[in-house]
């Protein structure tokens, strides 16, 4: 009969500890590292290795001795995110193990990099060290207890208040508004009829001075939906159309009501929908929004 395999668990440890030495090239790195300091060594070819090794790995020959202040920013060469931490790992919440190009060294350093997320992660990322306290430093490579990204934008809320001061013309058009019609500037030269109303021709320059006043119906030219909330429209979606006012030559854009988003058409026919006259101010918030009036949709 074939016999059962024999098994033997084994567990190799130091408990106090396992010290090695660390030579004069590594010891130094080390040693900096204790005082906050990040340092490379340059090799008989001028290149600069981080961390530090005794002999070149490109030639096999030894290094040059000296020792080349590096960092302590450097970039993100390519990462590898770790969602679960696991014992042992240097961060208790997500974070990256990175190969970082410290500036001035050619080489690359592993650390891990607390980016707050694997979405900030990219190639590319400017990074620094977050240095232990420095009673609690031992010279290891732990001092650094992780690299952090470099602050590259910041929230900074602002307001601005101002007072507009409104012309003869939108003044005119305003009060107009305000007594629930709109007001328009009829040229005697080329005939337009602009809405708002102005006192100059943007066609031929020509001085408006006729005053006409239109009905509060128009037709629908065209139209987005928009998906973002603004607090004068009725509901998310909402619509803003440029309609043209009958017996007008120039279109207003204005909120779209009491109609579905997605039955918006352009040829609709719509008409102002007014807040009551004892609400009303010398602003465009008289005017709620356009709804459709029900007529057959005009040809464009």
């Amino acid at each position: 009969m074939p016999s059962e395999p024999l098994v033997a668990e084994h567990a190799l440890e130091f408990p106090g500890g396992y010290t090695r030495t660390t030579g004069p090239v590594i010891g130094r790195f080390l040693t900096e590292l204790r005082d906050g300091r990040l340092v490379g060594v340059r090799t008989a070819e001028g290149r600069v290795l981080v961390p530090p090794l005794e002999y070149d790995p490109h030639t096999g020959e030894p290094v040059t001795q000296e020792f080349v202040p590096v960092g302590p920013t450097g970039t993100v060469r390519t990462w590898a995110w770790v969602e679960e931490p696991r014992p042992g790992h240097p961060l208790d919440r997500p974070f990256a193990w990175a190969l970082i190009d410290l500036d001035g060294a050619d080489t690359a350093l592993v650390h891990a990099v607390a980016a707050g997320g694997v979405k900030a992660m990219r190639p590319g990322l400017r990074v620094r060290p977050r240095w232990r306290p420095e009673a609690d430093r031992t010279g290891h490579i732990t001092d650094i207890a992780c690299f952090v990204p470099e602050v590259t934008t910041m929230v900074s809320p602002q307001r601005t208040e101002y007072r507009v001061m409104p012309g003869r013309s939108l003044q005119r058009f305003l009060e107009g508004v305000r007594d629930g019609v709109f007001l328009a500037g009829r040229c005697a030269a080329c005939d337009k009829v602009y809405v708002p109303f102005r006192t100059s021709c943007p066609s031929c320059g020509s001085r408006i001075e006729e005053e006409v006043e239109l009905p509060d119906t128009g037709t629908v030219t065209t139209f987005a939906i928009n998906n973002l909330p603004d607090p004068r429209a009725p509901e998310v979606p909402f619509v803003s159309a440029y309609i043209l006012l009958d017996g007008a030559d120039v279109e207003m854009i204005v909120l779209m009501g009491d109609v579905p988003a997605h039955e918006v058409r352009q040829g609709m026919r719509v008409r102002a929908v007014w807040v009551p006259p004892q609400e009303r101010t010398l602003s465009m918030s008289n005017v709620k929004w356009f709804a459709p009036t029900g007529e057959p949709d005009v040809a464009l």
